[in-house]
C-alpha cells in the first residue's frame, strides 16, 4: 500500500528506534498496517471529544436557562405579591374628601366625656385660592419638595421612591421619605405624622390615595391644598397665614428671600423658626434658593441677591399671642399634654389628632381662681406657686397651675413641672421612712436618735428647724414633727443607693452626689411629688402621672394609654406611712391643712437659704426659701410648691409661710364636697400593739397570760389498806372552806 503523498511522514516517524531493536521490528510490522484505519480511529476520537464538549455546553446552557427562569419566576412572584399586598392594604385606606384636604392640620383636645376643649391651630387661617398664590411661591415649593410634581400623572414619584427604597434598604429603615407633594398632602389630611406609623401599610395607602387625588383634582388645586395646610409654627397653618404672622404682609408682597424662607419651613417649622433659630432658618432658605436656581426658576443674579439678604429682613417683632381666658387658664395643662403627645411619637401640630386629655375643667378653673385671688395668704403679688392634682387610682392629672398672674403667652413657664427646687422635708416619707419599713420592717414606734449629728467626712453639723435636739424619739413623732436628724439617720441605716432605687420606682430621681443631705430635700417637681404620694394613697400602687389617656389618628387608629399601675411598695408600708402622716395634719407641722371630718394625710416641706444667699440678703434669716405641702385622700392627691422665682423678688414671711397648706385645704375641701369620704382599711399585713403599728411577723410577742394562783387550805385524809394507814391531802380554796364552815 502506497503512502498518501499529502502526508510526508507517518505519526510513528517521531519515534527514533534503531533498526536492530525489538521496537524497530514492531514498528516495521506496524508499517504494514493500513494507515487509513489509524486515521479513521483518530478522527473518531476527535468527533467523540467534540460531541462530549457539545453535550456539556448544552447541559450548562440548560442549567442557565433554568436559573434564569427561576429568577424570573421569583421576580414575577414578588411583583404579583407586591400588587396583591398593595391591593390588600389599599382596600382599607380611609376616605378622603375635599373638606379634609382644605382643613387645617391641627389636632383637637377633648375631655374624657367627649367634649371639645380646644383646637391647637389658629382660628384665623388665611386660606389662599390658587389664583392668589404667586407663581414664585409655587416654584419655590415645587423646586424644594417635588421638582417632578407637574409630571406625575399618578401623584407619586417613582424615581424618588426607588431612591428612598435604596436608602431604606441600606439603612434598614422603612421610614425614609420618598413622598411627592400629593402624598404629603394625603399624610397631612388623613394620617398621623408619627414615625412609628410609617409602615408599609401606611405608605401603600398614601400612594393609593395620592392616585385618587391625582385623578380627581388638577395639579394647581392639589398645590393649593398643600400650601394652605402646612404647619408654620406658633399655631399658624398655611403659608398665607404665616406671611401675615412673620412679615405682616400679604403673600403677594413677599420678596424672593422671604418666599424661600416660608417655603422651606414646613419641613421642620420649629427647627427653622427665624425668631429662635435664625442660622438654621437661613440654612434652609438657602437650600430652597439653590433648588430654585437648579430648577431654572430664578436667575443667577436673583439667586446671589437673595442669598445675601439677611434672614431677618422684613421680619416683624415677635408678638404675644391673643387667646381666650379658658386658653389662658388651661395653658400649663395644654403645655404638658402637648409634650406628652410628642413623647409618644406624634406631632400634635401636623397630625390631625383627636387627643383625649384627663383635665377636670371645673377643678382647673377653681385652682386658677384660688391661685390668682385673695383667699390664699401669699406674701405679695410676686410670690409664685406650682401645684398638681392627681387621681391616685389611675394617675390622671386633673388640674395643674403653673404660676400666678400668668402673662398672655402660650405654652409659657410651668412652675408645676420645674425640677430645680428642693422639696424640703416633703421627701422624707418617700425616701427615708417608707424604705425603712419596706426593707427593715420598722414599726411606727421605732426609736430614733435626735442627737447632735455631723455628716461623715465633713465638719458640717446638722440641726433641726428649731436648733434643738430631743434625744430618743419614735419614728411616728419624728415624722409628725418633721425632725431632720432622725430622717438622716434613717436614710443612713437603709442606704442611699437602696433608698434611691425605691424612690425611682415612683418617678423621683435622686442625685446621689448630694449625699445624705438629700434625706431632707431632693429636687423634684410638684407633678413628680403628687405622683409619688399617689402610691401611698392607693395602697402601694403607683400610676405615672399622665395628661393624655387616648389618641386617635385621622385614619381611625386609637391608642389608649391608661394602665393598671405598678406595685412599688407593700400595702403594709403604704398604710403605716399614711397613718403617721395623718398625725402631721392633726397634731404635727401641717395643722393649717386640716379639713374637718375628712380622712387625709400629708407632709410639709420647707427649704432654708444657703449661707451665700443669706450673705446677700441677711434680712431673709429665719424665713423659708421654699414652702411645700403634699396631701392626699383616697380620691385625690395634691402637691403644692410656693416661693419666688428670684431672690430679689422677696421673702416668704408672715402668713405667707402657710400659703401652700391653705391652698391645699381650700382646694381639697372643694374637691371632696361631693365624693365619698373614705378611710384607709388596715391590711392583714399590719398589726397593732399599744397604739403603734407593726409589720406582721415583726411585732413584739404578747406576754403569756398567767392564771393567778388561788390560796388553798388543805386537810389530811386517812384511809387503811391491809392494816396499813395511808393518807392524802385535800385542798380547798379559802372561800370554799369558809362557806363550808358557815354551812356547818
Amino acid at each position: 500500500m502506497k503512502k498518501n503523498k499529502d502526508i510526508k511522514s507517518s505519526p510513528l516517524d517521531v519515534y527514533n528506534f534503531s533498526s536492530d531493536s525489538e521496537e524497530s521490528k514492531q514498528v516495521t510490522e506496524y508499517d504494514t498496517r493500513d494507515e487509513d484505519e489509524f486515521y479513521d480511529d483518530f478522527d473518531n476520537d476527535v468527533s467523540e471529544h467534540r460531541s462530549r464538549v457539545d453535550q456539556n455546553h448544552t447541559s450548562a446552557s440548560n442549567w442557565l436557562k433554568k436559573i434564569l427562569s427561576f429568577i424570573f419566576f421569583l421576580l414575577m412572584l414578588a411583583v404579583l405579591s407586591g400588587i396583591g399586598l398593595f391591593a390588600y392594604y389599599a382596600k382599607d385606606a380611609p376616605v378622603i374628601s375635599t373638606a379634609k384636604l382644605q382643613s387645617g392640620g391641627s389636632s383637637s383636645l377633648y375631655t374624657t366625656d367627649g367634649k371639645l376643649l380646644l383646637s391647637l391651630g389658629s382660628d384665623k387661617r388665611n386660606y389662599l385660592k390658587s389664583s392668589e398664590i404667586p407663581q414664585q411661591l409655587k416654584d419655590a415649593i415645587v423646586s424644594v419638595e417635588d421638582k417632578r410634581f407637574y409630571h406625575e400623572p399618578l401623584g407619586i414619584d417613582p424615581i424618588r421612591i426607588v431612591g428612598s427604597f435604596a436608602d431604606n434598604i441600606i439603612g434598614h429603615d422603612i421610614s425614609s421619605g420618598g413622598s411627592s407633594i400629593t402624598q404629603q398632602l394625603v399624610k397631612l389630611s388623613v394620617f398621623s405624622t408619627d414615625a412609628s406609623q410609617r409602615t408599609l401599610r401606611r405608605k401603600a395607602q398614601e400612594a393609593w390615595l395620592a392616585m385618587q387625588i391625582s385623578r380627581e383634582y388638577p395639579k394647581e388645586q392639589i398645590l393649593e391644598f398643600y400650601i394652605n395646610k402646612v404647619y408654620m409654627n406658633y399655631n399658624n397653618y398655611g403659608i398665607g397665614t404665616a406671611a401675615n404672622y412673620y412679615f405682616d404682609k400679604d403673600v403677594s408682597e413677599l420678596n424672593l428671600s422671604q418666599t424661600a424662607l416660608l417655603a422651606g419651613m414646613p419641613n421642620a417649622p420649629t427647627v427653622y423658626d427665624p425668631y429662635l433659630h435664625p442660622s438654621s432658618a437661613k440654612y434652609r432658605r438657602d437650600i430652597v434658593l439653590a433648588a430654585m436656581f437648579n430648577n431654572g426658576k430664578i436667575t443667577k443674579y436673583q439667586y446671589r441677591q437673595a442669598l445675601n439678604t439677611s434672614i431677618t429682613d422684613g421680619l416683624v417683632k415677635k408678638h404675644a399671642d391673643d387667646f381666650s381666658l379658658t386658653r389662658k387658664i388651661d395653658d400649663p395643662y395644654i403645655k404638658e399634654a402637648v409634650n406628652e403627645v410628642k413623647e409618644k411619637g406624634f406631632d400634635p401640630y401636623t397630625s390631625n389628632l383627636k387627643i383625649t386629655v384627663n383635665i377636670d375643667q371645673d377643678a382647673q378653673n377653681h385652682l386658677y381662681d384660688l391661685a390668682n385671688g385673695t383667699k390664699i395668704p401669699f406674701t405679695n403679688k410676686k410670690m409664685q406657686v406650682g401645684s398638681t392634682i392627681i387621681d391616685p387610682t389611675n394617675g390622671h392629672v386633673l388640674a395643674i397651675i403653673g404660676g400666678r398672674h400668668l402673662p398672655n403667652v402660650q405654652l409659657g413657664l410651668n412652675r408645676a413641672a420645674q425640677t430645680t427646687r428642693s422639696t424640703g422635708s416633703s421627701i422624707k416619707p418617700i425616701l427615708d421612712y417608707a424604705p425603712a419599713i419596706e426593707y427593715k420592717h420598722w414599726s411606727t414606734a421605732q426609736s430614733l436618735l435626735d442627737t447632735p449629728y455631723t455628716y461623715a467626712g465633713t465638719n458640717i453639723q446638722l440641726y433641726d428647724w428649731d436648733n434643738r435636739y430631743l434625744g430618743p424619739v419614735s419614728m411616728r413623732y419624728a415624722l409628725e414633727q418633721s425632725r431632720n436628724v432622725p430622717a438622716v439617720r434613717t436614710l443612713e441605716t437603709v442606704g442611699l443607693i437602696r433608698a434611691s432605687k425605691f424612690a425611682k420606682r415612683m418617678g423621683i430621681n435622686i442625685e446621689q452626689k448630694q449625699g445624705l443631705s438629700v434625706a431632707i430635700g431632693a429636687n423634684a417637681s410638684s407633678i413628680q411629688m403628687a405622683g409619688a404620694y399617689s402610691a401611698l394613697a392607693d395602697d402601694g400602687i403607683y400610676h405615672k402621672p399622665q395628661f393624655v389617656s387616648k389618641i386617635e389618628t385621622p385614619d381611625g387608629i386609637i391608642q389608649n394609654y391608661d394602665a393598671h399601675g405598678t406595685r412599688v411598695m407593700k400595702d403594709s408600708t403604704a398604710y403605716m406611712i399614711t397613718d403617721m402622716l395623718k398625725g402631721v395634719i392633726t397634731k404635727g407641722s401641717g395643722t393649717q391643712a386640716k379639713i374637718k371630718d375628712v380622712y387625709q394625710a400629708g407632709k410639709t416641706g420647707t427649704v432654708k437659704y444657703s449661707n451665700e444667699e443669706l450673705k446677700a440678703y441677711p434680712s431673709y434669716q429665719g424665713t423659708p426659701k421654699d414652702s411645700w405641702f403634699v396631701g392626699y385622700t383616697k380620691n385625690y392627691v395634691m402637691s403644692v410648691w410656693s416661693g419666688y422665682d428670684n431672690l430679689k423678688d422677696g421673702q416668704i414671711s408672715g402668713n405667707g409661710q402657710n400659703a401652700a397648706q391653705v391652698l391645699y385645704r381650700e382646694m381639697m375641701s372643694y374637691l371632696m364636697r361631693e365624693v365619698a369620704n373614705r378611710d384607709w382599711d388596715k391590711p392583714d399585713s399590719v398589726v397593732t400593739r399599744n397604739g403603734e403599728l407593726y409589720v406582721k411577723g415583726h411585732a413584739p410577742k404578747l406576754p403569756k397570760r398567767r392564771t393567778p394562783r388561788v390560796p388553798y387550805n388543805q386537810s389530811r385524809t386517812y384511809y387503811y389498806r391491809n392494816n396499813t394507814r395511808y393518807y392524802y391531802y385535800r385542798r380547798y380554796p379559802y372561800q370554799s372552806n369558809q362557806r363550808q364552815n358557815q354551812n356547818r
